[in-house]
């Protein structure tokens, strides 16, 4: 049994005055990627400068205006890089690259040393402020880790009344949810009194969810109480960097921007430390789906997964958010029916916005094709095999027809797993378009008989036999069915009868449905005909139900 006993509940705030449950997200945040630092720190493979270069320019490319790149301090490939990107002129003026540094003398310098030549940046200093880390870390009491938030940002400061360019300074407590709120907020006003930002020229106070640890309704409470605390508050860009520990960095991040937060750190698909840190793809298309501009160049989710991959090293979950190959997928029976009923709902109302059970956007929005929207397996139902034939090849099956030809597909995958579109198809043309035996159309003259008969002169093979014959009825498709009853021994009803063009244009293709019974037994099944001429498909097509009910 799990020892649930060794752990403690982490407590709620106490703050009745909350505000945050009754807004709603009205626009994006101010991104920061984090992808370059906290991303690569987590690589079992940290990425080379080269590779670090592709991530940088593809950020670029997608519109993040603040890009956290490294620990310059910490590593010379961390410094080369920094340099190439100066040296390269591969920074945009609108791009702020931002800098990670611990609160010590030699390493602020060392950073300062690696902006030259930057026009403006971000430094961003930290040190952990939580109940624990102060106990069993650094065994150090509130008032000297105050201490070292205060001498960190003095040391930022005296060094950017020299440096060339604008310096925007960053602190963050870490481990700031595992910190009491009124200490936090202590540290934080203490290093902005320091700074001295104003509303022209705010300072960014990060507070990271550095361990996530507990409900994300707690870190929205904790970021809006800071919120409302913060002196001067107009001269503060509120900043979130959740990670994902509990599994819920993306739900925290979007309660966070509802109870006050300006800004969010975080990676791609959700790279970090541990379980990773927030995944701001996905919060991004969390705002597409509600029909707000998430401001940034996320059209190609293909493009953005591949330099990922190649650049980290990491794969992707197939389940991922919107990114994952199966995101789009449906296996289920009853999801594929309902999908492939609301695309046509779509398409027949003409409808300005977006609604398909089970896809809450479309795949094509983001890049994605619809190949992978339904997929065959023995979970699969009729609904999906229809949607494929439809929404691949074009053939509209009558709904009566849906089960007969979805169990068809459904033997082959219980046999041999999964059945892709392409073998959906040569299934079809076995089942319904090739088969010559024991019926083998040939040829057949229609002509008027009186003002409502029609007589058919047909050529057809039976079981290897030339066979003509003639035959009246009420149209061609009857007049068809009376020559062959009176040359072969068989008594077949017509039960139902649809067409419908494959394609557009005068040379598209005619498909024809029909639906027979043998009078003799009572067995029903369909037949497909397909043609140029509408009236040889439907021939084919009775030919197609005759083989089907006498093979």
């Amino acid at each position: 049994m799990l020892n649930y006993t060794r752990y403690k509940r982490v407590p709620v705030v106490d703050f009745p005055e909350r505000t945050w449950p009754g807004k709603e997200i009205e626009k994006a945040p101010i991104w920061c990627s984090v992808d370059l630092r906290d991303g690569n720190q987590a690589l079992i493979e940290p990425m080379v400068v080269e590779e670090k270069i592709e991530m940088f320019n593809m950020l670029v490319k997608l519109g993040f205006k603040e890009i956290e790149i490294g620990f310059p301090a910490a590593s010379q490939i961390e410094y080369d890089f920094l340099r190439q990107l100066v040296d390269r002129k591969l920074i945009p003026d609108d791009v702020l690259v931002q800098v990670l540094v611990q609160c010590r003398e030699h390493l602020i310098d060392r950073t300062f040393e690696s902006l030259q030549g930057i026009k403006k940046a971000v430094v961003h200093i930290y040190n952990s402020t939580s109940t624990l880390q102060r106990d069993v870390v650094f065994g150090m009491d509130k008032e000297q880790i105050k201490q070292i938030a205060i001498e960190g940002t003095r040391m930022v400061k005296e060094r950017a009344k020299n440096f060339d360019g604008e310096i925007v300074l960053e602190y963050s407590p870490e481990s700031f949810t595992g910190t009491e709120l009124d200490y936090a907020l202590e540290v934080c006003t203490a290093v902005q009194e320091t700074w001295g930002p104003t509303k022209e020229h705010p300072m960014i106070v990060n507070l990271p969810a550095t361990v996530e640890m507990t409900t994300p309704n707690v870190y929205a409470d904790q970021i809006e109480w800071m919120h409302t605390h913060f002196k001067n508050r107009e001269s503060i860009i509120l900043s979130v960097h959740p990670h994902n520990d509990r599994g819920t960095g993306v739900a925290a991040t979007e309660l966070a921007l509802l109870a006050g937060a300006d800004r969010v750190e975080g990676t791609l698909f959700g790279n970090g430390e541990r379980t990773g840190n927030v995944d701001v793809l996905t919060v991004a298309y969390n705002m597409f789906s509600q029909g707000i501009n998430p401001e940034l160049n996320i059209e190609n989710i293909r493009e953005i997964a591949e330099v990922y991959e190649r650049c980290t090293k990491m794969s992707i979950d197939p389940r991922h958010p919107y990114a994952g190959k199966l995101v789009f997928t449906a296996f289920s029976g009853s999801h594929q029916d309902a999908i492939n009923k609301g695309v046509k709902a779509l398409k027949a109302r003409n409808n300005p916005y977006w609604e398909v059970p089970y896809l809450p956007v479309d795949p094509s929005d983001l890049g994605r094709d619809y190949e992978p929207i339904v997929r065959i397996n023995s979970q699969s139902g009729k609904g999906g095999v229809a949607f494929v034939m439809d929404t691949f090849y074009g053939f509209k099956l009558p709904k009566g027809m849906h089960k007969e030809f979805a169990d068809v597909v459904q033997g082959v995958a219980e046999a041999h797993g999964e059945v892709a579109p392409e073998q959906i198809m040569e299934l079809f043309k076995s089942e319904y378009l090739a088969a010559k035996e024991p019926f083998n159309f040939i040829r057949c003259e229609t002509s008027d008989v009186g003002e409502i008969d029609t007589q058919a002169k047909l050529t057809f093979k039976y079981r290897g036999t030339i066979l003509a014959a003639k035959g009246i009825g009420n149209g061609p498709i009857d007049a068809v069915r009376a020559a062959i009853e009176q040359t072969v021994d068989v008594h077949v009803r017509v039960l139902d009868y649809s067409e419908h063009a494959l394609g557009e244009g005068s040379h598209a293709q005619a498909a024809a449905y029909i639906k027979v019974m043998d009078v003799a037994t009572g067995k029903v099944t369909y037949g497909v005909g397909v043609s140029p001429n509408i009236t040889r498909a439907s021939h084919r097509a009775l030919f197609s139900g005759l083989n089907r009910l006498f093979k």
